[in-house]
């Protein structure tokens, strides 16, 4: 079966931009650089975006071009043994997928109340109580479905399933150049009208204030280079997959220079516009920013939409703020069950059409366990795991297979030659010293940090059957996978 491939090279970059901007960059950025020293942490943010994140990138981005498959079928080539690399990564996607389409349901729920601020007064009690509907749950105690959450992640899969199921130049491509530069613009105009407010500029003074007495602490380093892991997309199997559909004259430096950073620019930008709305919410209220600000959803949830009530003409800046929430997450969702769907056809040799239908219809089902009254635990608590152990986990393997098991001198040597400019000597460095010493120090940090005192005070039967047993489920069945995988001929393929 011929490999498709990408119309354009802008058509490539940004689908490889539109997985890396998604939610996380527009409410998990700002929030990290507040709290770890708001200036100063652009320091080490962006020695690891050049230390990790770029060399990362080229690094994925050379094995799906030169080995022509998604994950599994990647790393079978480089020697059967580690195909579980490249199936753990798949399963990491797909349980990516299921929870992540909860979060831009919410949104597209948002989009709607956002034209009235249907949202009320208390937008904390609208979301958890009203919205949401938590009681008395838990992780595995999930209540009832939630029709009003249910519908609108249905729309979500929709969306995706129909960029899927078109294909590669007909679908991704396309929707990403609609979605992009919407994205895109429709930050610029919100940037443009929340500099005006008052108060804004305060609160970009507080995201950008520099603290160096932070550059000293490890746990800053350790949160850069985490968020760096975080925002790229990379370890679970995503741009493996999607550089495996370039064609075989792509520059490869060039392409992940501008994907990440575009990615990191963006995150920049958006940490303007937050910031912008949180001080002048701080002024309106007469509140200093440090009661404003909040971590996570409750950023996007919570805080904006208080802030929109308190916007002049919130009818028009409430539905802009809430479709770039969508479209960011869109963009992402789609690339996450592409990397799924093409190692399925990859293993299977199935059709397009038919592994985009199986994909998204199981996908669809399991999601809606999040679409319960205990969806945002089972969420805050599945993705805490797989983020923070079984994403950290693969980029480290994946770093070793590579730089120690293998000749990391030969993907210098290949990207060079398709390559308008070349890479030095730093590549070989970041990837065999500098990247694995910095995520062995954070995944062992975080290993130590949840065996000793667990996470969010959830019951360890949760812990240990959601979090620790999912993480070995998808490990064992990833092993099996492996092993039941017979040998084809001129299995192995070089660097």
């Amino acid at each position: 079966m011929k490999r498709e491939q990408w119309g354009s090279r802008a058509g490539f970059i940004l689908a490889a931009v539109g997985s890396a901007i998604g939610l996380g960059n527009i409410w998990r950025f700002p929030y990290m650089a507040y709290e770890n020293g708001g200036g100063a942490f652009f320091i080490p943010y962006l020695f690891a975006m050049l230390t990790a994140g770029i060399p990362f990138m080229i690094m994925e981005f050379s094995l799906g071009h030169k080995l022509r498959g998604a994950a599994p079928r990647a790393f079978s080539k480089l020697g059967l043994k580690f195909e579980w690399l490249g199936w753990f990564q798949v399963f990491i996607a797909a349980i990516i997928a299921v929870y992540y389409v909860a979060i831009i349901g919410w949104a597209i729920s948002y989009l709607s109340y956002s034209f009235t601020q249907s949202w009320g007064t208390d937008t904390n009690a609208f979301f958890f109580s009203e919205y949401l509907k938590l009681g008395d749950n838990s992780p595995s105690k999930l209540g009832s479905l939630q029709s009003h959450i249910a519908i609108p992640m249905a729309i979500a899969w929709a969306i995706t399933f129909a960029a899927i199921f078109t294909g590669v130049k007909g679908g991704i491509e396309r929707a990403s150049k609609i979605m992009m530069p919407l994205l895109f613009i429709m930050v610029i105009a919100l940037i443009a009208r929340v500099a005006f407010l008052p108060g804004a500029l305060d609160g970009l003074n507080y995201l950008f204030q520099p603290d160096f007495s932070k550059i000293m602490d490890a746990k800053v380093w350790s949160a850069a280079y985490g968020q760096i892991f975080f925002t790229l997309s990379v370890g679970f199997a995503i741009m493996i997959a999607y550089s495996s559909y370039l064609p075989e004259k792509s520059d490869i430096n060039n392409n992940a220079f501008m994907t990440v950073l575009i990615n990191c620019g963006f995150s920049i930008t958006a940490g303007v516009l937050i910031f912008g709305v949180l001080g002048y919410m701080a002024q309106e209220q007469a509140k200093p920013i440090t009661e404003v600000v909040s971590a996570g959803v409750g950023l996007a949830f919570v805080t904006i939409p208080a802030a929109i009530n308190l916007l002049p003409a919130p009818y028009i800046l409430g539905p802009l703020f809430f479709l770039a929430l969508v479209v960011a997450g869109l963009s992402s969702h789609i690339s996450i069950i592409e990397a799924v769907t093409s190692a399925i056809i990859d293993k299977l040799n199935i059709t397009r059409k038919l592994a985009a239908s199986l994909v998204c219809g199981s996908g669809f089902v399991v999601s809606m366990a999040f679409a319960t009254n205990g969806g945002l635990l089972l969420l805050d608590l599945v993705d805490y795991f797989i983020n923070n152990v079984a994403l950290l986990a693969s980029c480290l393997v994946e770093l070793i297979v590579i730089a120690w098991l293998l000749k990391v001198s030969d993907i210098r040597s290949y990207v060079n030659s398709i390559s308008e400019f070349g890479i030095g000597k730093w590549f070989e460095i970041c990837i065999r010293f500098l990247s694995p010493a910095m995520l062995a120090v954070i995944l062992g940090t975080n290993l130590v940090n949840t065996f000793n005192d667990g996470y969010g005070g959830y019951e360890t039967s949760d812990l240990l059957m959601l979090g620790w047993g999912l993480v070995a489920a998808m490990f064992i069945v990833a092993v099996i996978i492996n092993v039941s995988s017979k040998p084809q001929p001129q299995q192995e393929a070089k660097l």
